[in-house]
């Protein structure tokens, strides 16, 4: 089999899994660097300290493949950028939700994305999805809904931040989504990988700036603690990296809704490093998160 002419039909799903749990482990080290960065700080982590590695992985398929397929145009910097600052946006109003609420319940807010993604995906990208698999994000969208709803009438802070977060990045999906396809007909891990590094190119640029314009010390601090800052660059950017695998192969919608997985990852974080149980709701909801998926996957898009 020509993987790059015709990968296996299970690969996105593979690639999002894996993303999903790799972007557990850079959201618990992000979170811990909330309290000593700030937002915007921590945030500025993944891309910083990602960039180079994304750099990395575009340097080595040029090695062993050739950068000649790739077709970037204005179309491409446009999706692009849209994707990149829709992705700032999310991760700063992710972070800030983790500050109002558990770990666990702070992602499942912000796991209201699918249904936004299929809804933008449809607006922007044209891409609708199958019945089934309509019905099946609508039954795990639901499901994190249930999981993540306030025991109490009011509305908490942290559910506006999240559900915010989650088109933010809902956004951002179809934004990298299209520079990918806006890249031609390249072999879709370097399509990917292209975009993944454009991306943290825009992102490390727009933020420091804003940084070096609003506030320097915490530029001074966030490299005061390269270390940690290090680990939560390294695994932002090899989760980016697989997620875009999985966009390059699939509609976007699709693989969001399979990365719903992470609430399960982020579950057994809570509990492990964060010493946060589980209700009996929110265990019921994420079966039917769970379900949802699976229902998505048997269907398929």
């Amino acid at each position: 089999m020509n993987l790059a002419a015709d990968p296996p039909a299970w690969l996105w799903v593979a690639c999002t899994v894996a993303a999903a749990g790799v972007q557990t482990a850079r959201n618990a080290a992000q979170r811990s660097l909330t309290g000593r960065l700030g937002t915007v700080g921590a945030t500025h982590v993944r891309f910083l300290f990602g960039l180079p590695f994304g750099l990395m992985f575009l340097a080595g398929l040029g090695v062993v493949t050739g950068l000649g397929a790739l077709q970037p145009s204005w179309t491409y910097a446009g999706w692009a950028l849209m994707g990149a600052v829709f992705q700032i946006f999310g991760t700063a109003l992710m972070l800030a939700a983790m500050r109002e609420r558990s770990f666990v319940v702070a992602i499942a807010y912000v796991k209201t994305e699918p249904l936004q993604v299929a809804l933008f995906g449809l607006v922007f990208l044209g891409e609708r999805l199958s019945l089934q698999a309509s019905a099946a994000v609508l039954v795990a969208t639901a499901g994190v809904l249930l999981m993540s709803m306030p025991a109490g009438a009011r509305v908490p802070r942290a559910a506006l931040l999240g559900v915010l977060s989650g088109a933010m990045f809902a956004l951002s999906a179809v934004g990298f989504r299209g520079a990918i396809l806006a890249l031609g007909e390249g072999p879709f891990y370097l399509r990917a990988t292209a975009t993944l590094a454009t991306s943290l190119a825009m992102q490390t640029a727009l933020l420091t700036g804003w940084l070096l314009w609003r506030d320097r010390s915490v530029l001074r601090e966030i490299l005061r603690l390269w270390r940690p800052s290090l680990l939560a660059g390294a695994a932002g950017a090899l989760a980016s990296q697989l997620w875009f695998l999985a966009f390059s192969l699939q509609a976007a919608a699709a693989v969001r809704t399979v990365g719903l997985v992470e609430i399960v990852f982020a579950q057994a974080v809570s509990q492990r490093l964060f010493a946060q149980g589980t209700t009996a709701r929110e265990a019921a909801g994420m079966a039917m998160m769970v379900g949802g998926a699976v229902w998505l996957l048997v269907a398929g898009p």
